[in-house]
């Protein structure tokens, strides 16, 4: 080929980039996949300009451009998790939040049970076929563990779901445990004399579950693994035969450490994330460890859950008592609403009153560790209920605090809370209070709330119209949710708005029967009654 005296020269193939210059050009920002894919595609026009030009979406290049992209966004993702998930106030997943907690000896609650009251009435002619005559109603009919267990349709979901029957003592608690696991009634608890008729009982919900043993271990602290699962939170009920002072009833407390001396019977109740429990005894120093030996019954219910709640007369079903060895048949009913039942305790609302448990350190002094303690407080009964406090602003009754209380319904509802409630409620806390401090214990007030909203989206969307309401009615549910209203919280409407925006399919959205904010008073809160969203297209 003949030489035409025309040099051609590719001066960029000459130009190499110094290695201790291409750390200038990596994007040490990018997080995502977009970002780290872009970074990729940039770094290498600038080190690569010539060697690879090819930016096409079916080039194996980017396929493997995109794959480290891919791998840099999920390592990306998990170190920020990792970090997020090392603190409480950042962390997500419940098992983190549970174990962070345990770190400064707070338990995340567990499902609650639902609790109705009921009436039996035992079988009763004028020909003397009752289980007690006049002269003799001393005598007790006993209903064992088996028997005290009734089952019956949820309304919830139409499955099955079991209650099981506790007594009620004269001052309105449950009945705790005892050495056998019956359920007692004498004849003179019944009404009318001989009629029969007792109503000194109360339904919870949860299947009974009697575990019974001996310690063989010969260390200090004893340990018992409750067999089934989930176990329904306040459920669990100790009773140990033995020698040595250990025999009786032992309370179940939040801490085994918050015990006050070596003698105290008391036990902890461990639980992992699918709620199977641990029951914890002291060790002689930190409260009554049971002796090797000693014999164990212990009795728990599992379940727990909304789908408890019932409408009143949903059982009406038999039961089986006996005195000695005859059986009478007698028929049981449930003569209130069962409410109350509730699912575990969500990451939120730990996260809010776990630091004000912790810092309350096992007593009540300031107005926050009275809140913190009512709002965390679960009866005997199985229900919670939301709670504020207030001084008394009068000179003479500066201390005296008002504690604003109402129970639980469920997620969505309050109620007047029950006087077992508040009995259970204030003999607590008068344990971990000051001396000089006096609790009166006060109903609460609920403003109740009717809500209509119009919501607007896009005419395109118009055949997703049910699926886009169901996502607006979940999202001002969740508003309105129990656990995140609280006492003296005033609704202002941009707010509600805004969750309701949060749908990226709704376009506008406005409150047709409210023009203002509705501010309440400190011991009053917000209640939703009923819902109305109309649909427009635009």
């Amino acid at each position: 080929m003949p030489f035409t005296g025309e040099v051609k020269s590719d001066f960029l193939k000459s130009v190499v980039m110094p290695k201790s210059k291409r750390p200038n050009f990596i994007n040490f920002a990018g997080t995502d996949f977009i970002e780290l894919r872009q970074g990729l595609i940039d770094y290498i026009k600038a080190v690569y300009p010539l060697d690879y030009e090819n930016f096409q979406e079916s080039d194996l290049g980017v396929m493997l451009i995109e794959i480290v992209a891919y791998m840099g966004a999920v390592l990306s993702h998990k170190a920020d998790a990792l970090a997020n998930e090392n603190y409480l106030k950042t962390a997500r997943q419940r098992s983190n939040v549970q174990k962070l907690l345990e770190l400064i000896g707070v338990r995340m609650r567990g499902p609650i049970s639902a609790a109705t009251n009921a009436r039996i009435i035992w079988p009763w002619t004028s020909a003397g076929a009752s289980p007690w005559q006049p002269g003799d109603l001393d005598v007790a009919i006993s209903i064992t563990p088996a028997n005290r267990v009734i089952t019956v349709t949820s309304p919830e979901d139409g499955e099955l779901v079991t209650y099981t029957l506790y007594k009620v003592k004269s001052d309105g608690m449950v009945d705790t445990a005892n050495s056998t696991g019956n359920v007692s009634l004498v004849g003179t608890e019944s009404h009318g004399g001989v009629s029969s008729v007792h109503t000194n009982v109360a339904l919870l919900e949860g299947s009974l579950v009697v575990q019974e043993g001996t310690f063989a271990s010969t260390e200090d602290t004893k340990t018992v693994t409750l067999e089934q699962a989930p176990v329904v939170e306040g459920s669990a009920d100790v009773f140990i035969t033995g020698q040595g002072g250990t025999s009786g009833a032992y309370s179940e407390v939040d801490n085994i450490y918050f015990a006050s001396g070596s003698s105290d019977r008391i036990f902890q109740l461990l639980t992992d994330d699918d709620f199977n429990a641990t029951v914890v005894f002291g060790d002689n120093f930190i409260s009554q460890s049971p002796n090797v030996g000693d014999n164990y019954i212990i009795t728990y219910r599992i379940g727990g859950g909304s789908r408890g709640n019932i409408r009143s007369n949903a059982i009406n079903t038999s039961i089986t008592g006996a005195i000695g060895a005859t059986e009478y048949i007698g028929e049981i009913t449930n003569t209130s609403v069962g409410v109350g039942g509730a699912d575990a305790e969500t990451v939120d609302h730990a996260k809010r009153y776990a630091p004000q448990t912790f810092r309350r350190q096992d007593r009540i002094v300031t107005l926050p560790d009275f809140e913190a303690f009512a709002n965390t407080f679960i009866s005997k009964y199985g229900s919670v209920g939301k709670a504020t406090a207030s001084v008394r602003k009068a000179f003479s009754s500066a201390n005296v605090i008002d504690i604003y209380v109402l129970e639980k319904a469920n997620d969505l509802q309050l109620r007047r809370a029950t006087p077992q409630f508040k009995s259970e409620l204030l003999t607590a806390m008068n344990r971990k209070k000051m001396l000089t401090d006096e609790l009166v214990v006060v109903d609460g007030l609920i403003r109740a709330l009717d809500l209509v909203v119009t919501v607007r989206i896009d005419k395109e969307l118009e055949r997703m119209e049910p699926e886009i309401q169901t996502v607006v009615r979940d999202n001002i549910l969740k508003y309105f949710f129990v656990d995140n209203i609280e006492f003296g919280q005033a609704l202002y409407l941009q707010d509600l708005a805004r969750s309701i925006h949060n749908v990226e399919a709704v376009r506008f959205a406005t409150v047709d029967n409210i023009s203002d904010d509705i501010m309440v008073e400190h011991n009053e809160i917000i209640q939703l009654n009923n819902l109305t969203i109309n649909m427009i297209s635009i």
